[in-house]
């Protein structure tokens, strides 16, 4: 976590804020929440939002080195995937 958050009160973002942050646009976003391929959120009634903190650890997953690198995670495509093509992104094998 960042020191200028260190002290804050946990920081929620609602959904056209965490497009923004992770630079997609809103309805891809919507996308990866209905197909399960995005960042962790909390409904809290009928609101949707997002910790800065999962946002940015759903980035960090994707991360390469190079073309080559495998990245520590497969951050899917905001689309329908099988049940094991879902499991095997969210706990690749090393």
């Amino acid at each position: 976590m960042s020191t200028t958050l260190a002290g804050f009160p946990q920081r929620y973002l609602r959904t056209p804020e965490a497009a923004r942050f992770v630079g997609l646009s809103i309805r891809t976003l919507e996308k990866h929440r209905i197909y399960g391929t995005g960042p962790r959120y909390s409904k809290l009634g009928g609101r949707v939002v997002y910790r800065v903190e999962d946002l940015q650890e759903w980035v960090d997953a994707a991360a390469k080195a190079s073309t080559s690198d495998p990245g520590k995670a497969v951050v899917l495509p905001a689309r329908r995937h099988s049940a094991a093509e879902l499991e095997q992104a969210r706990h690749p094998r090393r």
